[in-house]
Order: structure tokens, then C-alpha cells, then sequence
């Protein structure tokens, strides 16, 4: 028997009982969309997160700061036991060796080192006043670290800074008195603002600088560190700390506050995080979060498609029951295609391929109705994240459900593979049935 000829006896018997086809695919069709409905749904939620995550920072980039030996019972911070100036055998310092280190591993595209202000700085705009968050960082532009501009340029030089989106919202007026309005939040893109920084001698008496420093640039809202942040050179925030400490900063001695590690590929990240680590250092990247994220979701996606699943597994019952049906009215059938030619392979393909065909179907109609329950879902979910986002103040979603295309072909696949085990066994039985007790049979 050809394939063109199974495929065609195969449509004709089934289309010779189609309200019984209907029924038993019924129980297919459900199985099948639910699989689709319910993994589109945890992707659609893994993607919904991945986005969200996106904002703390960039998955290529790794957080170095120095490491703390961990200490005995009771004990607290690592305390120093060596003498004046001398390093700290409890604390595993970032120093020059180590950014050598760091950057001839392979992957690592580049090493920027950041620090802090060490003094207490205020920024002055004429009655305005505020007390940000001071970063040096060794880059020429702040692009390499993943900022944006609003406004201006990112370009760090001597004497000049770019201030974070919400920066100007920090500013206060001082003399503010009740019942006085309250002034606006300054534009600062091309203001000159006066940095004063003090420092106390050990008696008590008050020392200050005042600098100026001028707005090159403006970020663009990040919802991050660099949204509340004042970036300028690493030289001119060393100068500002050699100030306040009073001695030239060592850094064999006093090491890096911090370090951003840029690697060259996502996938070479958290290899790299445990090789950082392994030289005494802390070491923390977005990714790992990310990949935790994601291990969860692939976690649900397989317990949602096993929940499917089951109503598929019910519904293969249902299938195996209806062939077995069909084998007891068409016994006379059977003994009758046997006794023109027929071969316990053709009799065999032909239920199978029935068997097959109702899966078939159930899984077309199963992906049909679960996809687009899918994309109501998504509507109404959509709606109502979107309204949740206005009210704290969220970004809001850009997909609930959604269904990759691997997904309906798949569950394509598995629901005709079920049709298929399901008739496995009655097909068996009508391929062995005996021609002449078949015939006989009424």
C-alpha cells in the first residue's frame, strides 16, 4: 500500500465518524491548550522580569570590591593587627598588581577602577544646596559603563562633571521658611556649581575648600546609582581625597574602593565572577541575579507544561478507548482488507495513522484556541499590570503571555506522538486479528 493511499483511507475512515473524532479530540484539544496557554504565560512572565532586570545595571559588567577574611566567633569587622600604615592581613586590597591580574584574563575587555569622596562636600547653586553622591571613575566616557545623556555630554575632564537625572530634585534652599513657595528643582546642564569640601584637624577646628565645577552633561533616568549621582575624573576625585587624608593615596597600601569589570561576552560573566572571587575578592554581577530569575521560570514552565500534560495523558485514554471501539465494529473490515492483500504492516499503519490523526487534529485545535486565549489574556493582563505600574510608579510591562514558535510546533509534535502511543495497542490487536475468525465475525 502507498502513502498517498494510507493517507487517503486514513481521511476517509475518519471522516466516516466525525462526531466520535470530535469527541475524543475534544480531550486532546484541552490538554493541547492548556500546554500553550500556561508556558506562553511563564515566558511571557520570564521575559516580563528579564526587561525589568535589565534596569539594575549591565549584565556585562562585574562589581569588584576588596574582600574580608571571615572572622572567629563573636567577632565582628576584620581589625587591623598590623602597625600604623600597614595593610590589614584580615582585608584582601584591590591594588595595581590585581587590576593586572584582573585584565589579563581571558574575556575581560576592561578594567575601571571607581572611588568615592572621602570628605564631607557640599554643592552650592546660588541659594540652592545639596549633598550628592560623589563617583570618580577612570573612563574618558561615561558610555563605556552603560550611561546615557539627556542632556550635554558624557565625557569626563579636569574641571568639569555630569550629574545625575535626578540630582536637581536633591537641591534645597537652606533659609526655606513655612508659608514661604517653594523653589523650583534648578536646571544645571552649563551651570558652574561650587563644590565645598571640610575636614576636621584632631582638635576640632573646621578646614574647607571650595571648587568649581562645571555641568557638561546630564544623565538620562536610569531608576539606578547613576540617577542620583555626580560622576567626575578619578584624578580630580584622588586630589580631593588626598585633601581631606592629608597624605598621598597609595594604592598598594590603600588599594581601590572598587573596580567595574567589563567582560567582552554574557556568557563568559559568571565564569568570570568565580574567578574574581577566588582571589580573595568580592565579586557581584547583575547576571547571577538574572540567571537565579531565570532558573525559576524554567522551574514553572516545566511544572505549567506538566499540568498540560496530564489532560493530554487523560485524553490518550480517551483515544485508545475510541480505537478499540472502532476495532470491534470493523473486525469483518479488517478480516476483509487481510483477505484481498492486506498485510499486518497495513493494517497496523492505518490504525495508527487514525490513532495519529485525532492527536493531530486535538493538538491543531488545542493551539488555535490556547493561543488565542493567550493573547486575551495578555489584553486583560496588560491592562491591569499597566494601571498597577501608574500607581507605584513603575515601568510598566510590555508583554504577560507570550508564545515563542518553537512552542506550537512542539506541542504539535507531542500531541500527534500521543495519538499515536495511544493507539499503539489496539492497532496491534487489529493487525493480529486472524482473516477468516474476522470475517466471521458479526
Amino acid at each position: 500500500m502507498g502513502f498517498f493511499d494510507l493517507l487517503s483511507l486514513i481521511i476517509d475512515n475518519l471522516g466516516r465518524r466525525k462526531a466520535r473524532v470530535a469527541l475524543t479530540a475534544v480531550g486532546v484539544i484541552i490538554g493541547t491548550a492548556a500546554v500553550v496557554v500556561l508556558v506562553s504565560l511563564a515566558i511571557g512572565l520570564q521575559k516580563n522580569a528579564n526587561e525589568q532586570l535589565a534596569g539594575i545595571g549591565d549584565l556585562t559588567q562585574i562589581q569588584v570590591y576588596p574582600g574580608y577574611k571571615e572572622q572567629g566567633p563573636g567577632m565582628g569587622m576584620a581589625v587591623s593587627v598590623g602597625g600604623p600604615g600597614q595593610p590589614d592581613p584580615n582585608v584582601t586590597l584591590i591594588t595595581d598588581d590585581t587590576l593586572a591580574q584582573i585584565t589579563a584574563m581571558p574575556g575581560v575587555s576592561e578594567v575601571i577602577p571607581r572611588d568615592y569622596l572621602m570628605a564631607g562636600g557640599s554643592i552650592k547653586l546660588d541659594r540652592l544646596e545639596t549633598y550628592p553622591n560623589f563617583i570618580g571613575i577612570a573612563v574618558k566616557d561615561l558610555s563605556t559603563i552603560g550611561v546615557q545623556a539627556a542632556e550635554g555630554t558624557l565625557e569626563l575632564s579636569k574641571g568639569n562633571i555630569v550629574v545625575g537625572a535626578m540630582v536637581k530634585n536633591q537641591f534645597y534652599d537652606p533659609r526655606w521658611r513655612p508659608g514661604q513657595p517653594m523653589l523650583e528643582p534648578p536646571e544645571l546642564m552649563g551651570k558652574t556649581l561650587r563644590l565645598t569640601l571640610s575636614k576636621y584637624s584632631q582638635e576640632g577646628t573646621e578646614t574647607r575648600k571650595v571648587i568649581p565645577l562645571t555641568v557638561v552633561g546630564v544623565t538620562a533616568e536610569s531608576r539606578g546609582e547613576s540617577d542620583y549621582s555626580i560622576y567626575l575624573p578619578l584624578e580630580d576625585l584622588v586630589a580631593m581625597n588626598e585633601w581631606a587624608l592629608g597624605k598621598r593615596i597609595n594604592r598598594n597600601r590603600d588599594g581601590y574602593n572598587m573596580l567595574i569589570v567589563k567582560v567582552d561576552d554574557l556568557e563568559n560573566v559568571l565564569d568570570l565572577t568565580d574567578q574574581i572571587t577566588s582571589l580573595g575578592l568580592q565579586a557581584y554581577t547583575p547576571q547571577s541575579f538574572v540567571q537565579g530569575i531565570n532558573s525559576f521560570y524554567l522551574v514553572l514552565q516545566v511544572i505549567f507544561g506538566g499540568v498540560g500534560a496530564i489532560a493530554l495523558l487523560v485524553a490518550a485514554i480517551g483515544i485508545a478507548n475510541t480505537m478499540a471501539m472502532a476495532i470491534l465494529e470493523r473486525t469483518r473490515e479488517i478480516g476483509l482488507m487481510k483477505a484481498i492483500g492486506a498485510t499486518n504492516r497495513d493494517v497496523l499503519s492505518v490504525f495508527l495513522g487514525e490513532a495519529a490523526g485525532i492527536g493531530f487534529l486535538g493538538g491543531l485545535g488545542g493551539i488555535i484556541i490556547g493561543w488565542s486565549a493567550g493573547q486575551v489574556i495578555n489584553v486583560l493582563a496588560m491592562a491591569y499590570l499597566a494601571g498597577q505600574a501608574v500607581q507605584t510608579g513603575g515601568a510598566p510591562p510590555s508583554i504577560a503571555v507570550y508564545t515563542p514558535t518553537w512552542l506550537p510546533v512542539f506541542t504539535l509534535v507531542f500531541a500527534t506522538i500521543i495519538g499515536l502511543v495511544s493507539g499503539l495497542y489496539p492497532a496491534l490487536r487489529a493487525a493480529t486479528l486472524i482473516p477468516v475468525e474476522a470475517l466471521k465475525y458479526e
